[in-house]
């Protein structure tokens, strides 16, 4: 790009843009989204067959009907604009309009990929500069989601912070990104479709506090999840104290599910589900769809688990106790039970000896009755010190009511 177009394009970026009246529509999201993304398994070698399959599946494996709708391509499906600066897809996605026609007759809903900068994480083609065209192409071809990416907008036009950085800079900088993304927000509001309105820019400038003032449905928090039980175990985690900032409309998002991926455990799996489940966090499935086993398919779509994410109170959960590795979660449900949720992110297996579940913080009581959910069991009156023994990486998610 030369330089002065560039000048002309962060110019452009820089002006002032009015306070945006537009709220992300509660009717938009008003529980987590829940679907499959592209990019843990295909990455960029994602195609147009891929999608239809990941489409069929989702049907076949019963996970639409658990709620499972959004089927989302990632990066890597933009070809090149025309000298009108129109954006076209490439060549292994050879028609979207009948894409999208054939995902919708399944009774789901197609998501896409985009980023504020000049170009994507893969170095495909950005929107910068092209928003308003490429939201009046989303919304032809009958897209319902988009994800938009910061990468070569955070490494171009945002240049990184040093440590000399005076405040009045950085917040400068911030500016810069936070238009950008309402610069996208409103050109899908001009559209006059409902797009679920997807930022990924990995938790920077403390995105949930203004993530709403730019139009998000959903913002991620974290840099990127792996399939690994350190990472899932430490993204999961450092969403303590955001709970404040979730609600119908408007979700934290600490990344796509990778369960079934990676070497993950039976109780690995469990863990990472539950917890997404109890942080009200999209439930996106990352996996291979073709390659789903009883046990993965279980837990993806078991549904008193979903029920506690899709819950449309929209309360997320708050960290109630830690002590070593073993932590406890609450939320509240919309008919006034609770969920506690006891987690081992230790390497031993723990028998919960002398450590109080803190009814009273969760807003519940000895007396109260507990149903184990991943047991689907019922195990009666529960008081303070119930004991519980919970296996390495494991977890005990219990829905308490009076």
């Amino acid at each position: 790009m030369c330089p002065r177009l560039s000048a002309i394009l962060i110019l452009a970026i820089l002006s002032p843009l009015a306070p945006s009246q537009n709220k992300p529509a509660i009717a938009l999201a008003a529980t987590p989204p829940m679907g499959w993304n592209s990019w843990n398994w295909f990455a960029e070698k994602v195609t147009d067959k891929d999608v239809r399959q990941a489409a069929d599946l989702l049907v076949s494996s019963g996970m639409r009907d658990a709620g499972y709708v959004y089927v989302n391509i990632d990066d890597a499906w933009e070809g090149a604009r025309d000298t009108n600066g129109n954006l076209h897809s490439n060549d292994k996605f050879p028609d979207m309009k009948a894409l999208a026609d054939y995902v919708h007759g399944k009774g789901l809903k197609l998501g896409i990929y985009s980023s504020p900068g000049p170009k994507t994480c893969a170095r495909f083609e950005g929107s910068m500069g092209h928003e308003d065209q490429d939201a009046q192409l989303y919304a032809s071809w009958g897209i319902d989601y988009l994800k938009y990416d910061l990468c070569s907008f955070h490494n171009g036009v945002m240049r990184k912070a040093h440590p000399g950085d005076s405040p009045e800079a950085m917040i400068i900088q911030y500016k810069i990104m936070r238009d950008a993304y309402e610069r996208m927000h409103r050109a899908l509001l001009k559209t006059g479709r409902p797009i679920v309105y997807s930022l990924c820019q990995y938790g920077f400038d403390s995105v949930w506090q203004w993530g709403p003032e730019v139009g998000a449905n959903l913002w991620r928090t974290t840099a990127d999840v792996t399939p690994t039980f350190d990472r899932i175990s430490l993204i999961g985690r450092e969403q303590a104290g955001l709970a404040r900032y979730a609600g119908p409309g408007h979700w934290n998002d600490p990344d796509m599910l990778e369960v079934g991926n990676g070497k993950l455990t039976p109780d690995e799996n469990r863990t990472h589900m539950g917890l997404w489940a109890m942080l009200a966090a999209p439930l996106l499935a990352g996996n291979n769809l073709s390659r789903l086993t009883p046990e993965i398919t279980s837990i993806l779509t078991n549904r008193e688990i979903i029920a506690i994410d899709q819950d449309p109170l929209g309360k997320e959960a708050d960290r109630i106790y830690a002590e070593g590795p073993i932590e406890i979660w609450a939320r509240p449900l919309a008919d006034e039970s609770r969920v506690l949720a006891i987690f081992n992110f230790g390497e031993q297996r723990s028998y919960l000896r002398g450590v109080s579940l803190h009814l009273e913080q969760v807003g519940a009581a000895n007396g109260w009755h507990a149903r184990d959910v991943w047991m689907a069991k019922e195990l009666g009156p529960i008081s303070d010190f119930t004991q519980f023994t919970i296996p390495r990486h494991g977890s005990v998610i219990l829905r308490l009511s009076k």
